[in-house]
């Protein structure tokens, strides 16, 4: 490695913002960060609607990675990764220019097709998914799907951007609904049931090489201010470089990601598809899997409480020391629930006795009830994977609170990592850049980097409160079933 090229720069394309970290290669530490302004999400009023113009990534990008390297030497920086919202559907034409708005995560207009497509395939597949997506264009509008010649993900396009090369890797490919996870390849079959042609629109997908994709074009160095030709490592999707950025890629490191969903997901040496649906089948980024569960609330409904009462998080989160544990029962299902599969659920409160209605004392069952909805699906996740949890690992905004985390070590009964990183995706990105710079293996590379770095906040579980967590599951899951199922 030459001296000059000590940095790598890690980005995360997410559907609120773009996020930069400068990774320093000697010092094995982020020594800046950089974000971009809020990125708009078109609805144009449609229910289920979640679309993005693509070329709004790369003015968030150029935002996010000047605002990074404003105190760092540019030139320093020799390799770059992406990390990127998953699922989403980017087309383009036979001159690969962008047809239409991106469909993301969270647009779930193909709920039909999703129902058609899991009948199909045999196995549930979730209207986020990014095959739902491509049936309902073909659907929806023919007109634009006659002109489509190629198919990527959002961080694929951004990584097609940056190097003028459209390629795959099998973590974000595991998120289309079209990948076997077993043998790393597109499902043919698959592929034929929504157009036999689709072989030819998706590019090869790789496994987990460590190798870059490409270099960073020449337009695209003086669009960003950064060095040409500098190597762009493959990338992957935002829960497969979070896995990467908190160093779980062994089995028995789970993360718990706390925002607007919530998930539980972790490296594992084998997978079985979980046919209930409430485990997504992914593959990670380093030729293992990543099995995912994830809930639609979590975070939405502890700030409900804070918009209620008025108060701040830290106000509500120290009057609720003073509350019970597990006897103030929340069902948070304030948008409907997709695990279990109950879109049509709505938030309850039970256990309700004379003063129970405090400021702290509903802080506290927001927090319980998205945490209960976790670990609700905790069993089914360990069944998937064929392995146990020995470690969370916490992420997201939920995160920066103390009391969320302490209340995930006594409900899950394992001790809770709160790293000091707080961008987990953008940081791996930048580790699996610094990996295919040093020519090394990029999870022997992030095992060791993680396994040394300091700080962070450490959670250790109460048996007694474990105790009482177990028996607040059991009411959580029966008062649900009895209202929702």
């Amino acid at each position: 490695m030459s001296c000059r090229a000590q940095l790598t720069i890690g980005v995360d394309v997410g559907t609120q913002s773009v996020k930069a970290v400068v990774y320093d290669v000697d010092s094995r530490a982020v020594v800046a960060r950089g974000s971009s302004d809020p990125l708009d999400v078109a609805t144009d009023g449609v229910p289920g609607r979640a679309e993005q113009r693509p070329e709004d990534w790369m003015v968030a990008l150029k935002q996010a990675v000047g605002r990074a390297c404003e105190g760092v030497d540019a030139a320093q920086v020799g390799a770059f990764g992406v990390s990127g919202q998953q699922h989403g559907l980017v087309v383009l034409g036979a001159d690969k220019a962008v047809l239409r708005p991106a469909k993301l995560w969270c647009d779930v207009e193909a709920a039909k097709e999703a129902e058609e497509l899991s009948r199909e395939f045999g196995w549930p597949l979730l209207a986020s998914f990014t095959a739902p997506k491509l049936l309902w264009l073909k659907h929806a509008e023919p007109e634009t799907y006659a002109s489509v010649r190629h198919v990527l993900l959002p961080h694929d396009w951004v990584n097609f951007r940056l190097t003028g090369e459209l390629a795959m890797e099998c973590g974000d490919a595991s998120g289309t609904g079209l990948l076997d996870i077993n043998t790393r390849s597109w499902n043919q079959a698959w592929l034929d049931v929504i157009d036999p042609r689709l072989s030819s629109w998706l590019p090869a997908v790789s496994d987990g090489g460590d190798a870059p994709i490409g270099k960073l074009r020449p337009d695209m160095a003086e669009y960003l201010g950064l060095p040409t030709g500098i190597a762009v490592s493959k990338g992957s999707g935002d829960n497969m470089c979070s896995a990467l950025g908190v160093g779980a890629v062994e089995e028995g490191r789970w993360v718990c990601s706390l925002g607007t969903s919530g998930t539980v997901f972790g490296f594992s040496n084998a997978l079985d598809i979980d046919q209930t649906g409430a485990v997504a089948p992914f593959c990670d980024c380093t030729g293992g899997y990543l099995p995912l569960l994830c809930t639609l609330n979590c975070t939405g409904p502890v700030n409900e409480i804070c918009s209620l009462t008025g108060k701040s998080h830290e106000e509500l989160a120290q009057e609720a020391l003073a509350a019970p544990v597990g006897k103030l029962l929340m069902l948070p299902y304030f948008v409907g629930e997709r695990t279990p599969n109950w879109p049509g659920s709505t938030g309850a409160l039970l256990g309700i006795t004379p003063g129970s209605l405090t400021p702290g004392g509903l802080y506290r069952a927001a927090i319980e009830g998205a945490t209960l909805s976790l670990l609700s699906g905790l069993g089914r996740l360990k069944e998937a994977s064929r392995s146990d949890i020995t470690e969370l690992i916490a992420v997201g905004g939920g995160a920066r609170s103390d009391l969320w985390c302490q209340t995930l070590a006594d409900a899950f009964g394992v001790p809770v990592v709160a790293p000091a990183e707080p961008e987990a995706a953008a940081f791996g990105a930048a580790l699996q850049a610094a990996a295919a710079l040093l020519g090394a293996e990029t999870r022997s590379y992030v095992r060791e980097v993680t396994s040394a770095a300091e700080g962070g906040r450490r959670f250790v579980p109460d048996a007694a409160k474990k105790a009482l967590y177990e028996d607040a599951l059991q009411r959580f899951e029966k008062s649900g079933a009895k209202l929702f199922a």
